[in-house]
């Protein structure tokens, strides 16, 4: 199906993550720099446009006005290793790939982009390790990503201690999505691990924030079947006009 919308790489050298970073931004096709965007950025970027289908999502949704005007960021990882380091929470790139989102890449879409440059237009969306790291960045810099679309998300001891610890994070929207049957998922460093009992505590400890927040299992695996699936509504949840 031809893409309605327009695709466009940018390239930023990172001072923290000393390497060159590419953004895929997909522009909607009614895209006019008269009118002001919410910007979604997904980590796992190039699987959320292969996988997850969002240009096509988008096109669709605008045409539909079922979301407000969007323009779409994918930032992807070299390998599953380079993923693991920057977005697991432990991960020894992860302060550095989170100085990179909040100081390179956001100062960099609010010059390209007509955008309105507060938090409430920003969106950080991910799956498994990628949706942790939404969820972490939000929480440590609210006033910069105050939108989360989370699927998946992995949840240890880290992410639970910061959620508790977090201050004022009632200003943030939060959509989370875990599956019934991800309870032996195999991760990048070989181990099988339960993601559904820690994502149902982290549910528990998120209610009590008092933020706006929707969380719903879904019948599935730790794969993209069902993420690609959920997305239209997680979209249409946060992104809503």
């Amino acid at each position: 199906m031809r893409r309605k919308g327009t695709m466009k790489d940018y390239t930023i050298k990172s001072r923290y993550l000393d390497e060159d970073m590419t953004l895929k931004i997909y522009y909607p096709e009614a895209f006019s720099p008269l009118y002001k965007y919410h910007i979604c950025i997904m980590q796992d970027g190039d699987d959320y446009f292969q996988l997850g289908r969002v240009a096509t999502l988008s096109d669709n949704l605008h045409e539909t006005g079922e979301i407000t005007n969007t323009i779409f960021v994918g930032i992807h990882y070299r390998d599953k290793f380079d993923r693991r380091e920057k977005y697991h929470p432990n991960g020894k790139q992860n302060n550095a790939y989170t100085k990179f989102l909040i100081n390179e890449v956001v100062p960099f879409l609010d010059d390209l982009l007509p955008a309105y440059h507060m938090g409430q237009s920003r969106t950080l969306m991910g799956d498994s390790l990628a949706g942790t790291l939404a969820l972490m960045t939000a929480i440590h810099y609210p006033n910069t990503f105050s939108n989360v679309i989370m699927q998946s998300p992995y949840v240890n001891n880290t992410v639970i201690q910061a959620v508790t610890n977090a201050g004022d994070i009632a200003s943030l929207d939060i959509y989370h999505t875990i599956g019934t049957e991800e309870t032996a998922v195999h991760t990048t460093d070989g181990s099988v691990e339960d993601f559904l009992t820690p994502n149902r505590d982290l549910h528990k400890l998120l209610v009590t924030k008092g933020m706006s927040y929707f969380y719903h299992e879904l019948d599935g695996p730790h794969t993209w079947k069902p993420w690609q699936k959920d997305l239209q509504q997680a979209l249409t949840t946060i992104l809503e006009p």
